[in-house]
């Protein structure tokens, strides 16, 4: 497979340093010695013949080998949803917030928009994201809109509220099983956070993604961020706020987004069921560049806002040696980050390159065997070897 040629804007645009306002003195200094006039991008074998990134009316996942800076543009950000996309007119959009709150409320774009207007760089990926999807279905941002809390405080929370559920736009059929009963019902997509979450000072209401309106991909006219969480947490096409005092169950939150793993307890193996909720600590590598005498390994790593201590990248049996985060998005709490490994001393023939994360509470990302006691397929944060051959 011949290797893809790249001028040097282009490999600059690769790591991000293009069109995003850095200057010079922003610019790690690994980045600017490290160019030739030319780089190559080398394949990696390990992607199926068929491979093609999803991109459809109602999926797309991100090719993360074409990486090209801080921001995934509003034509690339992942996307999967349940109930397809449905259309919301941005004139006639109301978000309602009603339950246990003093005052309900209707609110236009307009209204939010006067309430307060802040901005948020915050990446995610969907709980079901993996090597099986070559980790394709996660993307960064720059989010504009108003802190939940804050409209929150306008309707003013009781004090008996416990549980605030958020409903989608977005419905569709149901069939609920109750022991030996099922029960076929339209149901809206829905989420709730905890009173303790929904009044912290990151969930966020936003209505624009890199400076423009949201795409109905992303959930126009409004949708929920929750900082740090998987993508299911951040639901799309808002409607509703509904605070109420019982645990919400709906199939979303209490039955498909749940993970089972076996825990060893005084010498016995207990089995867990845990809600989806914070992001586990991952690191993927997306693309290898060749400048003829060296190799500039490229990847990023997630979070669920726990700083990250450091990442490293080994090939082969070799020991793992430390790569360089990228200052452009280091500074944001919950932006994901971006890191590059320079690879002298590349040997022809294949090889394997792999990362890792720490986080400053000594959390480190698990290879795959670790998770063998995890058995459903969902948060998968393992590390994930990528093949190629120089």
């Amino acid at each position: 497979m011949a290797p893809t040629t790249s001028s040097r804007r282009n490999v600059l645009k690769q790591l991000g340093l293009v069109g995003v306002g850095l200057s010079v003195a922003d610019v790690p200094g690994w980045v600017l010695p490290a160019l030739a006039q030319t780089e190559t991008l080398v394949p990696f074998t390990d992607y199926p013949a068929t491979y093609n990134p999803v991109s459809s009316p109602t999926n797309r996942t991100l090719d993360i080998r074409k990486i090209d800076g801080p921001l995934t543009p509003k034509d690339q950000f992942f996307t999967t949803q349940h109930y397809g996309h449905p259309a919301v007119d941005p004139a006639t959009f109301r978000l309602k917030v009603t339950g246990l709150v003093n005052k309900s409320l209707s609110l236009s774009l307009d209204d939010l928009k006067r309430l307060r207007n802040v901005e948020m760089v915050a990446g995610f990926e969907c709980s079901g994201n993996s090597p099986r999807g070559m980790e394709g279905l996660a993307s960064n941002a720059r989010w504009t809109g108003v802190p939940l809390r804050t409209v929150l405080d306008q309707a003013g929370v009781k004090t008996e509220a416990r549980e605030f559920v958020f409903f989608g736009a977005d419905h569709g059929t149901e069939e609920v099983e109750f022991r030996t009963t099922k029960v076929t019902v339209e149901q809206q997509f829905g989420r709730s956070l905890t009173r303790e979450h929904a009044m912290a000072p990151e969930p966020f209401l936003a209505w624009a993604l890199n400076g423009e309106p949201l795409t109905t991909h992303q959930g126009a006219p409004l949708r929920l961020i929750v900082p740090g969480w998987y993508g299911v947490a951040n639901v799309k096409w808002l409607a509703q706020i509904h605070v109420q005092d019982e645990a919400y169950l709906g199939r979303f939150q209490a039955r498909w987004y749940r993970t089972l793993r076996g825990e060893t307890i005084d010498g016995e193996v207990k089995w867990k069921e845990t809600a989806i909720t914070h992001m586990r600590l991952k690191s993927v590598v997306a693309r290898v560049t060749s400048d003829g005498a060296r190799h500039k390994v490229v990847g990023f790593a997630l979070t669920d806002g726990t700083p990250i201590k450091s990442v490293e990248v080994k090939v082969d049996e070799g020991p793992w040696q430390m790569a360089t985060l990228d200052a452009s998005t280091a500074k944001d709490k919950y932006s994901w980050k971006l890191f590059t490994y320079m690879w002298s001393g590349a040997t022809p023939g294949p090889h394997t390159i792999v990362s890792r994360a720490t986080d400053v509470n000594g959390q480190v990302q698990p290879t795959a065997a670790e998770l063998e006691n995890k058995k459903t397929f969902l948060e998968d944060n393992s590390q994930f070897p990528r093949k190629l051959t120089i």
